[in-house]
């Protein structure tokens, strides 16, 4: 296999899960004043909720709807703020449509750290938009990622998309 450095991530490996040392990385970033979303990638805050670009995405555009309330319980997440997050993953599949045109999209969480949650303590609904040919030889057989474009165009690009009149 074939190694890559990845510097970068070094800051997402060594975060703090608990709240006693240095809190949860989606609280966080919503304790900063609205002017400094673009350094947290944040694309639209709801009431409830906001939807923020991936730092470390499975394809260009791969957003997150994530509720302000630091839960990892689905069931008990109360109605309204669950039909936000449901509006605002539809905004983003409208939004993500508009702008990248891809062919389908993969919507889903991962409840819990044994179903592939990389951030188990704070719920979010991940959009992943979908090109026929996006999974090709490289990450099969070379098991490396390529992103077509850096994370501040895309910021740029959506961004703009969302401060544009709702589309749904």
């Amino acid at each position: 296999m074939e190694t890559k450095f990845t510097p970068w991530r070094m800051r997402y490996i060594r975060r703090d899960d608990g709240p006693d040392e240095g809190g949860c990385v989606f609280c966080g970033m919503t304790e900063e004043p609205p002017d400094h979303d673009t350094e947290s990638l944040i694309l639209a805050r709801g009431e409830r909720c906001f939807v923020v670009l991936n730092l470390f995405p499975y394809n260009t555009a791969h957003t997150m709807v994530v509720p302000y309330a630091h839960t990892a319980d689905l069931v008990g997440l109360d109605a309204i703020t669950a039909a936000e997050l449901f509006a605002l993953t539809r905004r983003c599949v409208a939004v993500i449509s508009d702008e990248y045109h891809p062919q389908g999209f993969n919507l889903g969480m991962n409840l819990g750290s044994t179903a592939g949650a990389g951030i188990a303590e704070h719920l979010h609904m991940h959009i992943v938009p979908r090109w026929n040919g996006d999974t090709n030889f490289m990450p099969i057989i070379g098991q490396t990622k390529l992103i077509p474009e850096e994370l501040d165009e895309t910021y740029g690009r959506l961004r703009a998309r969302f401060k544009a009149p709702a589309l749904c």
